[in-house]
């Protein structure tokens, strides 16, 4: 090696400086003369501790000169296969950096659990007894009460209070547990049965304020926990993940953008909060499919940012305003072009209604309609939220095929009247 580099017959001025000044190091340092004081040292008689401090002279300059050429050796095998590098940095870069999840919710869930309260509700019924009891009973009728549960979530400091529309409706008394162990009576502000949500408010001092979520980035393998009063026990807690986010099929509501997830949603969940790792509220916990459908650990919650908008609208306007293009729609089948593939492209006009904007807009019943304000639609659910999340007044461009005729045509939204 130490020939080879001395008498090298190429020209290294033609190299790189970097690779020039590391063969010159490599050529001055190639141990070609291996322990020289030491050799010299055994011809001359001297005293054992020179000698000693000869070869530790030695050794000392051997192990300097040999890492010094293993240095220069390393570099210019580097800059002459750089794929080697390339191929040593792959193997040893992971695939893909994934977290590490904490070990503990618990800061999450004290973050939060002090903003969801357990809603406990009464509800008196008058039934009619039949004729051969009213002799026991000495009444044709019969009070009864029924009382029930579920939870709900604090979303400012002066009391107001989300929770489902089917824990509050059509009861007498609502009352409020708090975290703290306090108790207040609550009245409704406002409900949306159309979302399942409703508003409610109590009176009370020192209200801890939920957290909620400023954004709605919300991905399928999410970790998240739901609390709430499960079964009569305030505040449990349970864990699960994102299972599926833009449910709208389920039939429940009108409008649907369920979050999906198989944390535990029981009895009394109802109302209570969905929230993610740093203790945020991302959802407003509403139903599950339970043993009936066979299902297990199906459970659904609405959207927070869906739910932030409908409180606010039932707080400043006591109802939610909606547009409403006066129109039923239905989801087209799929049809299967010559490559195999399955689209969907439009959604049917089902029904118009006589005076509305959808038939001031020339569209009639057995229309196709193609796009929405040049966005292809294909989802009937997916369309009729977009429209209701408009605000009457608002105006839309809409694309309508009539058999093999295809026009462009605008419509006014108007506010959507009561369907229930």
């Amino acid at each position: 090696m130490y020939y080879f580099i001395r008498n090298a017959p190429c020209e290294t001025n033609d190299l790189p400086i970097e690779l020039r000044a590391s063969l010159l190091v490599l050529s001055e340092n190639l141990p070609h003369q291996r322990f020289e004081g030491t050799m010299s040292g055994m011809n001359q008689p001297q005293s054992s501790s020179k000698n000693g401090k000869k070869t530790a002279s030695a050794v000392f300059g051997f192990v300097l000169r040999s890492v010094i050429t293993g240095l220069a050796l390393a570099f210019i095998i580097l800059y002459l296969w750089p794929s080697i590098s390339d191929r040593f940095s792959r193997e040893s870069a992971p695939a893909q950096v994934i977290t590490i999840a904490p070990v503990s919710y618990a800061d999450a869930v004290d973050r939060t659990a002090p903003s969801v309260v357990s809603i406990y509700t009464t509800t008196v019924e008058v039934q009619q007894v039949p004729p051969r009891l009213q002799r026991i009973t000495g009444s044709p009728y019969v009070v009864r009460r029924r009382e029930n549960m579920g939870s709900g979530v604090l979303v400012s400091d002066d009391g107001y209070i989300l929770t489902n529309n089917h824990v509050i409706n059509l009861v007498q008394n609502i009352s409020v547990a708090l975290w703290d162990g306090r108790f207040a009576q609550a009245e409704v502000v406002g409900s949306d049965p159309e979302t399942d949500l409703a508003v409610l408010k109590i009176d009370v001092d020192g209200l801890p304020a939920a957290p909620l979520a400023a954004d709605s980035n919300i991905r399928v393998g999410d970790v998240v926990l739901a609390i709430g009063n499960a079964f009569g026990l305030s505040h449990t807690v349970t864990m699960g993940i994102v299972s599926a986010t833009g449910r709208n099929d389920l039939r429940a509501v009108l409008y649907e953008d369920f979050i999906q997830t198989d944390a535990a949603i029981n009895a009394g969940n109802s109302g209570g909060a969905l929230i993610n790792y740093r203790g945020e509220v991302i959802g407003i916990n509403t139903r599950n499919l339970g043993q009936p459908q066979g299902a297990q650990n199906i459970g659904f919650a609405i959207p927070i940012a869906m739910a932030r908008n409908v409180m606010q609208q039932i707080v400043e306007n006591g109802t939610v305003r909606r547009g409403w293009l006066g129109a039923l729609f239905s989801d087209l089948p799929l049809t299967l072009p010559t490559d195999g593939s399955a689209v969907r492209r439009g959604i049917q006009v089902r029904d118009v209604t006589t005076g509305g904007p959808a038939w001031t807009a020339g569209i009639r019943a057995g229309d196709i309609l193609l796009s929405l304000d040049s966005t292809d639609v294909d989802d009937a659910r997916a369309f009729m939220l977009s429209i209701s999340q408009r605000q009457p007044g608002a105006q839309i461009e809409l694309q309508v095929q009539r058999e093999a005729e295809v026009f462009e045509t605008y419509a006014t939204l108007i506010q959507q009247p009561p369907l229930r």
